[in-house]
């Protein structure tokens, strides 16, 4: 008799064709989204390509040269570090901070949690065009301030202002991610070493710092890292809230970008700029994840 269950050469080749039906779709959409706009930058970032021409003129490092000797550059990466570093920090701390008090069963926590993940929801450009109304010189703050005899504050016109502005503005907008994740990451906190060092005689914030803490630690690796790779990309928000301004004092590397190859048409110098910021974005990911994984073996050994 002949058995009707396929050999083991069969039942290797259906296996295969399994494996390859999910990895091939995953595998083209990476190719199509990622290595070929990467592979394209760095090739135009060798070119003087102004976005019209049909042979780009090839240049070499020229590009390369130009950046690193453009005062406007060195501005931008100053006010993009600002903004990633007090971005991060700010994301973080509060992020962490509405975590706790919105972690358990309370009645509103689904509520609050909402609410804090909702300006995420909105549109970066949306945002931004909604804080200049409320922040600009005529907009609804100040327009309150002077109705009752007050100065207009430069919100949005004095450029140490505008930078504070900026950052607060991303983190009210973006800080709601945080607290989803920090709240995962509460939820994996074991309740037993919570309530044994209760038992033992330990404060609130002697649990915190002891207990809750280090067991956050892949949290917190998460949350910096992701936090510092989406800020040093900021621009959506710069476009709409200032403009860059005032005099470019709020301009950001990715705005800059932007403002290069489409307003210049100097594209092949834009993606020049592209491909050091993503050198650059991926070496910092990468130092700070070995920083954390680094504190979190210190914490746990």
């Amino acid at each position: 008799m002949t058995s009707n269950h396929p050999g083991p050469g069969r039942r290797a080749g259906r296996q295969g064709l399994v494996t390859a039906a999910m990895v091939v779709p995953a595998t083209l959409l990476y190719t199509v989204m990622l290595a070929v706009p990467v592979g394209l930058a760095g090739y135009l970032s060798l070119t003087d390509w102004d976005g019209y021409s049909s042979e780009p003129g090839f240049v070499g490092a020229d590009n390369y040269a130009d950046l690193f000797g453009d005062a406007g550059l060195r501005n931008a990466a100053t006010v993009t570090l600002a903004v990633a570093v007090a971005g991060t920090v700010g994301l973080n701390a509060l992020g962490l901070g509405f975590a706790l008090l919105l972690n358990g069963k309370a009645r509103g926590n689904a509520f609050f949690r909402m609410v804090m993940f909702y300006p995420h929801v909105l549109s970066a450009l949306v945002v931004g065009f909604l804080w200049s109304a409320i922040l600009g010189t005529t907009g609804a703050v100040n327009s309150l301030i002077t109705a009752r005899g007050g100065e207009v504050l430069p919100f949005l016109s004095d450029p140490d202002w505008a930078l504070a502005t900026l950052v607060a503005v991303v983190v009210w907008a973006a800080f709601g991610v945080n607290v989803v994740l920090y709240l995962a990451g509460l939820q994996a906190v074991p309740h037993s070493l919570v309530e044994a060092a209760r038992i033992d005689g330990a404060t609130r914030w002697q649990v915190f710092r002891h207990v809750t803490l280090p067991a956050l630690g892949p949290s917190v690796t998460i949350n910096v890292v992701l936090s510092l790779v989406t800020l040093l990309k900021t621009y959506d928000l710069v476009v709409s809230l200032t403009a860059g301004g005032p005099a470019g004092q709020t301009q950001t590397v990715a705005y800059l970008i932007l403002w290069n190859s489409f307003h210049d048409g100097r594209l092949g110098f834009g993606s020049a700029q592209s491909v050091v910021l993503m050198l650059v974005t991926g070496a910092l990911a990468l130092a700070v994840t070995r920083l954390r994984r680094r504190g979190e073996a210190a914490v746990y050994s």
